[in-house]
């Protein structure tokens, strides 16, 4: 590292630096044992061993148990505006290059797989979502987010206005409030309900109100697989949020699709995507907990499905509820695995990294030891390429998804 710096330094604890030169860009609270120097909260420092070598620039979180999130590991790097604008063109180039004809439906930016520690940003037609979760692009978003439009734009990307979510919780643990609106430095449009396409379906998406950004973009092709085996089939879509699982299967020639939500508002914008492509001829649509749905179901006998869709919310955001999310997991599977027949088949998944695949794949096992089935695995799956997993991060791999015929 060169002699002068313009950063104060973090001095970091021996363990933490091997953790560092492991290639995670996260340094954590314990591992940081002082700041020399005056820093702000969100504000670029280096990070540096206890022998003074340099372990890579990054954002100080004051209150974060992730205390130092680095941005880069080369001393020369200059956090200029020129910076952040070759980020956001190395993230969209990757997007045209493996999403081709999807591009117009995507995320642009993944976080920390993308260079962005703390950042989402969906493409939803011609808005952009976002949501920061970092006091360190909470800092630079005035320069990044007008850039990011500008990048897309002199590609030919037709964006009318971006729209922050920014209301999680864990916003708190950065020293940040929450809220939502339109980031008003950029013009925007008066409606956040939009129109988007994907797999040939249509979609009414509400930026503002809708779970997460207002789509879950990461099951774009997982859907499409699902939607291959149900031509002809009795569907239950579990969870369906939008609809999404279970009109790609009505598009696909299910014999009839039923979508279950507990939102009354998820239901409703479910029945208006199914008429907006006209297959709501060919669903029903039932405000239930799943939880309590498919013990009625199958109390009531007869083998009324024989396709079952299991999408639902993460069950943990952490490692210490994982427990219990593994019990709700193997509820919704064994209740769905007891309720088909024969020959029927299983979508089922989980979007928590805290539940990697080995621990739900065993808890697959034993729901199928109790329903007294096998499972014979068409697929495993995992997210879209436009949420890339860096081996290096094992929390961008968070999407497990898998198709088994119950037999």
């Amino acid at each position: 590292m060169k002699a002068e710096r313009a950063y104060p330094r973090a001095l970091v604890t021996e363990k933490g630096a091997r953790w560092a030169d492991g290639g995670h860009p996260w340094i954590y609270e314990g591992e940081v044992l002082r700041v020399e120097g005056s820093a702000e909260n969100g504000a670029l420092v280096d990070a540096v061993s206890e022998k003074g070598k340099y372990l890579g620039t990054g954002f100080l979180s004051e209150r974060s148990k992730i205390r130092v999130r680095l941005v880069s590991r080369n001393a020369n790097d200059r956090f200029d505006e020129a910076f952040w604008r070759r980020r956001v063109q190395y993230a969209w180039d990757y997007r045209k290059a493996v999403m081709g004809d999807d591009i117009c439906c995507c995320r642009v930016i993944f976080g920390e797989a993308d260079g962005f520690p703390g950042l989402t940003v969906d493409r939803l037609g011609d808005l952009l979502v976002t949501q920061t979760l970092s006091a360190g692009i909470e800092r630079i978003k005035p320069m990044l987010f007008p850039l990011i439009v500008d990048v897309m734009r002199s590609d030919g990307a037709q964006i009318a206005g971006l729209f922050e979510r920014n209301d999680a919780a864990i916003r708190e643990r950065e020293g940040l409030t929450q809220g939502k609106g339109w980031f008003e430095a950029l013009p925007h449009p008066e409606s956040a309900v939009t129109e988007i396409r994907e797999n040939g379906l249509y979609y009414l998406v509400d930026v503002e109100n809708g779970q997460k950004t207002g789509f879950f973009l990461d099951q774009k092709y997982n859907r499409r697989a699902a939607a291959q085996l149900a031509k002809g089939r009795r569907v239950l879509d579990c969870f369906t949020h939008t609809g999404s699982f279970a009109l790609n299967a009505a598009k696909d020639g299910a014999e009839r699709v039923t979508a279950a939500d507990v939102s009354e508002s998820a239901v409703e914008m479910a029945r208006a995507n199914a008429a907006r492509n006209g297959l709501d001829g060919k669903m029903d649509f039932l405000r239930a907990d799943v939880f309590d749905l498919l013990p009625r179901l199958e109390e009531a006998g007869g083998k009324p499905f024989d396709f079952i869709i299991l999408d639902p919310p993460a069950f943990t955001k952490s490692r210490e509820t994982a427990a219990n999310a593994e019990r709700g997991y193997k509820e919704i599977n064994l209740r769905a695995m007891r309720l088909l027949p024969r020959g029927g088949y299983l979508a089922t998944c989980s979007c928590s990294h805290f539940m990697p695949a080995e621990r739900f794949e065993r808890m697959l096992r034993s729901a199928a030891h109790d329903a007294k089935v096998e499972l014979r695995q068409i697929e495993a799956r995992q997210q879209a390429p436009d949420h890339p997993i860096l081996w290096n991060v094992p929390e961008t791999d968070y999407l497990k998804f898998y198709l088994f015929q119950v037999v």
